[in-house]
């Protein structure tokens, strides 16, 4: 199943034909947000899921382009990515674990614009990544049951500037930093998430085609090591990390866009740059 919020933050599921409001079907669930809608879905969802899969198979169909899509996880609670997590050319081992927060007031949707800051940047990237979206609390996981916790998993863009002195969170976590979605696809649908294609274009010229099944640490491990530091909640977003062998600057006027294998519509946005850099020093 691929749940979507659109609109007004309704919440839907996205089909081959459309999507289609199950707004009717959660009527019985309290919320003060569109985030605590999710979690709130995402816990009680063995329970909610016949009603929801009736208003889905009965429920008028809505065309996407007539429809404005939101980001899935509007606000997670923690939003932990990884640094690399991928075998390269320039990468050919493991590597240690490297993981780090991001600012969780960054996510934006799909056909939103990302803003540049004006800081003395060396070179803006933006990372494809699959991110696992988690179900339950989760704390010090094995890898025997680390796929337990996941609920689904989502489309993410980490966007970087890099050559700042702050680290990863300066580096990461500006405004708009963050686009998701736009669909929240349920993990019985993702038969291996470490087997999944990753595209993603620059003004539609293909730059990124990995597969997931080249991350240095597959996705039960590297939740049992993200799990052993700090507790995920529902709601909570995991990413993955990215291949950075076709990383490529980005600037003002440029479109990107990626889509992974069976999530649904791609994730895109836009690029602006007040200052119109054209000249990068990375």
């Amino acid at each position: 199943m691929k749940l979507a919020f659109f609109n007004d933050y309704q919440l839907g599921v996205i089909t081959d034909a459309g999507i289609v409001d199950i707004s009717d079907a959660l009527s019985g669930v309290s919320y003060h947000s569109p985030q605590e809608l999710m979690k709130r879905v995402i816990e009680g969802f063995d329970n909610l899921r016949p009603a929801i899969e009736d208003a889905a198979e009965n429920g008028a169909t809505i065309a996407l382009d007539s429809v404005s899509l939101k980001a899935p996880l509007p606000r997670p609670g923690q939003l932990v990515c990884l640094a690399g997590n991928y075998i390269e050319p320039d990468s050919p081992s493991r590597g240690d674990f490297n993981a780090f927060l991001k600012s969780p007031t960054g996510v934006i949707a799909t056909n939103e614009t990302v803003r540049l800051p004006e800081a003395d940047v060396t070179v803006f990237h933006f990372e494809p990544e699959l991110a696992i979206v988690i179900g339950k609390t989760a704390k010090h996981l094995s890898e025997a049951n680390a796929l337990d916790c996941v609920f689904g998993y989502t489309q993410f863009i980490d966007v970087s500037a890099r050559g700042l002195p702050g680290g990863f969170f300066l580096g990461k976590s500006w405004h708009t930093f963050a686009p998701m979605g736009p669909a929240l696809v349920t993990a019985d649908e993702v038969t291996d998430g470490n087997a999944l294609d990753v595209k993603l274009w620059i003004n539609d010229n293909l730059q990124h085609d990995f597969s997931t099944n080249s991350m240095a640490r597959f996705l039960p491990e590297l939740l049992a090591e993200v799990t052993n530091v700090l507790t995920l909640e529902p709601g909570d977003v995991v990413s993955t990390g990215t291949h950075h062998e076709a990383l490529t600057a980005v600037g003002d006027g440029d479109t990107v866009k990626l889509s992974i294998e069976g999530f649904g519509p791609a994730l895109a946005v836009s690029v602006r740059d007040r200052l119109k850099r054209t000249e990068w020093r990375g």
